[in-house]
């Protein structure tokens, strides 16, 4: 059994990944060892769990995987852990839009039976934490809120106010965080930077935030509340065990083909179930950074490109001129090639007016407008990753447009919120804005390994 925490809440912006992090940083430079898990689809805050725990950082979503995987990926995570910190999203009970709790960290918390930290920004309130706190507590007797911490409290005396309040509500206060801009991490257009484009900086900031909440919060209690959780009374995810579920012929070649994966400053958005499905696929995955890298790792049989900032690096992106060749390529001769939003960029003639790797009859650019979201989506036609009609649920979240040619293939029907036509089939190509994750459908990568081993 491994003692679990959520990290929750009431809203976005009170200071979760903050404290989140640096708790998790605290526990493992204790000596423990921490599994570190974030509500939802985000994938900049789990590389700064990374950088706090040493191990990857896995995302927890009930939406995209379904309420039946969040327990067995959480087991497959945090296997052999002293401690697991699940980090939530937005407010505690804010979920899927229109679909109740679904994806919610209350609904996160309940799968996992993990008690609840409450994180409340106490900055213009004294009493009122009280209200609030009561509230939260009693709206879901479901979800168990262990306890609180206080963030961006002001002084002794707001302190001492907010600890007062909190007397008669039945939720221990395990910890009260002074307003400490030093452990502020920036952001920009898509929220904080990620790790690996400021990683001397972002040791620092975790190492600041560490500090923190050694100094405010009550480790020992928090950790006492971890161990309360009982059994979780699920078997750890197998990649392996999934894909035969999902195809009980076997994985057909017995050649490991090289599976190419994008990395880098500039495609940091991926999962860590993807590579773990693609080897027990059979293939060898081998990452490359196409900000560095002149040419595709040796023998590659296949293409990743996640997502990430390549708007950020449109200008370095395009000035590696024998690499976007060397993918213009590998596309051409058939090769199985799967982008996702940052990789649909990369793959267009050009981005922001910088030209890019040319795969596809498409310009992009940066807009105003943010698109963001959860989609359920139905594939057109057979492609490299899907059959016609498999259905598969996904998250968009970018500021960019692209303008495609003249009779462009789509990828996928969007059947919700909104039905409409998006993304890209080429030959092997399979392009588009719709950030997936395999472990729903493991088909999805035993069908690319078995194209790339072809």
């Amino acid at each position: 059994m491994v003692a679990r925490l959520v990290i929750a809440a009431p809203a976005s912006g009170s200071g979760k990944t903050t404290v989140a992090t640096g708790l998790m940083a605290a526990f493992a430079r204790s000596g423990l060892t921490v599994s570190p898990h974030k509500v939802g689809p985000d994938y900049i805050d789990p590389g700064y769990h990374a950088l706090a725990t040493g191990r990857p950082g896995r995302n927890l979503d009930a939406y995209m995987c379904g309420p039946e995987l969040v327990a067995p990926l959480f087991a497959h995570g945090a296997r052999g852990c002293d401690l697991a910190v699940v980090e939530g999203v937005m407010g505690l009970y804010d979920g899927a839009s229109g679909l109740g709790e679904l994806a919610s960290t209350a609904q996160v918390s309940k799968l996992l039976r993990a008690p609840v930290v409450l994180v409340v920004d106490a900055s213009s309130q004294s009493r009122s934490v009280a209200a609030l706190v009561h509230g939260f507590a009693s709206w879901d007797p479901g979800v168990r809120i262990g306890g609180v911490i206080l963030n961006k409290v002001g002084s002794d005396r707001h302190e001492a106010l907010l600890r007062e309040a909190m007397e008669d509500v039945g939720v221990p206060v395990l910890g009260a965080l002074r307003r400490a801009p030093q452990v502020d991490t920036p952001s920009r257009h898509l929220g904080l930077v990620p790790v690996a484009e400021r990683r001397p900086d972002a040791v620092d900031a975790v190492a600041a935030m560490a500090a923190q909440v050694r100094s405010g919060c009550d480790l020992e209690g928090l950790l006492a509340l971890a161990r309360t959780a009982p059994p979780l009374g699920a078997e750890p995810w197998d990649p392996a065990d999934g894909l035969s579920a999902a195809d009980r012929t076997g994985r057909g070649s017995a050649r490991r083909p090289v599976i190419a994966v994008a990395g880098g400053s500039a495609f940091t958005f991926s999962y860590a179930e993807h590579p773990e499905l693609l080897t027990a696929a059979g293939a060898e995955t081998v990452t490359f950074d196409p900000l560095k890298d002149e040419q595709l790792p040796p023998g590659t049989d296949g293409l990743v490109i996640g997502g990430g900032f390549p708007e950020v690096y449109a200008a370095e992106l395009s000035a590696n001129e024998r690499l976007r060749k060397a993918v213009a390529e590998l596309a051409r001769s058939g090769a199985p090639v799967a982008a996702e939003c940052a990789g649909l960029l990369y793959l267009a003639r050009s981005l922001d007016g910088q030209p890019m790797c040319g795969v596809l009859d498409a310009d992009a650019r940066m807009s105003g407008r943010l698109t963001l979201g959860y989609r359920e989506a139905v594939a057109v036609r057979d492609n490299s990753l899907a059959v016609a009609g498999t259905r598969l649920r996904g998250h968009e979240f970018h500021r960019t447009v692209i303008e495609p040619g003249a009779g462009a293939d789509p990828a996928w029907g969007v059947v919700h919120p909104e039905r409409r036509v998006e993304g890209f089939v080429q030959q092997g190509v399979h392009a588009s804005y719709l950030h997936t994750h395999w472990a729903a459908r493991p088909e999805v990568a035993r069908r690319f390994a078995e194209g790339c081993a072809r």
